[in-house]
């Protein structure tokens, strides 16, 4: 039996849709999906007895799939099954996103259960290479997005971010804790600035329980901050609702490419 330890966003539905059996759907509180009722809510300091459960119902397997805000610890609602967990949650806290991830990971596996990434579960949300839409990448976005992955690839090292924008051979925004539709909503752009959104996996990065994403509203986003288009790294990043996302590019003029470089 699967199990969904979801957050925010449209990709819990769009998993919980896509498998032949309903599967258990478990909310981390205050990170509510989508037009996805949860079957039950959990809090950090609930984490221990959630295990349990999932356990006694039978859950053999679980995938992270949503966006998830970083929860606080209150020691005065923590239950008798997480108390042992607490040295564990302070470390996880304590580290950037990725070691805070592979901590919580972690804990799941060496309570029995298989962790399995989105890509996994609907394997035809992951990017495959080539150019989606009718607009196509000029030499210097071709350069630009070359920028973009050694800028990923160098300060993703340091778990800072997913995605940076990028213009004339120029990092000159970088996406940090608060996420990729933080990043677009405060840059701006001028026609002649071609600017793109670069977006791929820090090195290293788990993928089975936080890889890249992009969906329509990054690409509306992108498109209302000025940028001339979007790459990514083909076989790398999860692409929500395809379909939808080339008509947006194509409506507003933007390249939508999934690169395959290194």
């Amino acid at each position: 039996m699967l199990a969904l330890i979801v957050g925010t966003g449209q990709m819990p539905k769009v998993v919980a849709d896509a498998q032949s059996a309903p599967p258990l759907v478990c909310m981390l509180d205050g990170n509510a999906p989508d037009g996805l009722v949860p079957d039950l809510t959990f809090r950090l300091e609930t984490l221990g007895s959630l295990l349990v459960d999932l356990g006694t119902r039978g859950v053999t397997d679980v995938c992270f799939v949503g966006g998830i805000a970083r929860p606080t610890l209150d020691p005065a609602a923590l239950d008798a099954e997480t108390a042992p967990l607490v040295p564990l949650f302070q470390q996880a806290l304590q580290q950037g996103d990725d070691g805070a991830l592979r901590i919580v990971l972690d804990i799941f596996e060496k309570t029995g259960f298989a962790v399995r990434g989105v890509e996994d579960l609907v394997p035809v949300l992951l990017a495959t290479g080539g150019v989606y839409g009718d607009a196509w990448p000029d030499a210097q976005m071709r350069r630009d997005a070359e920028a973009g992955a050694a800028h990923i690839a160098r300060e993703g090292a340091r778990d800072i971010g997913q995605a940076c924008v990028v213009a004339g051979g120029c990092v000159i925004g970088m996406e940090d804790a608060a996420g990729t539709d933080a990043l677009i909503a405060r840059m701006s752009a001028k026609p002649e600035d071609r600017a793109i959104l670069f977006k791929a996996p820090k090195p290293g990065q788990e993928w089975r329980i936080d890889l890249p994403t992009i969906g329509p509203d990054t690409i509306t986003a992108c498109a209302a901050a000025g940028f001339a288009g979007i790459v990514i790294d083909a076989g790398d990043v999860l692409v929500l609702d395809r379909d939808a996302c080339v008509a947006l590019a194509d409506q507003h003029g933007l390249v939508l490419w999934a690169r395959t470089g290194d």
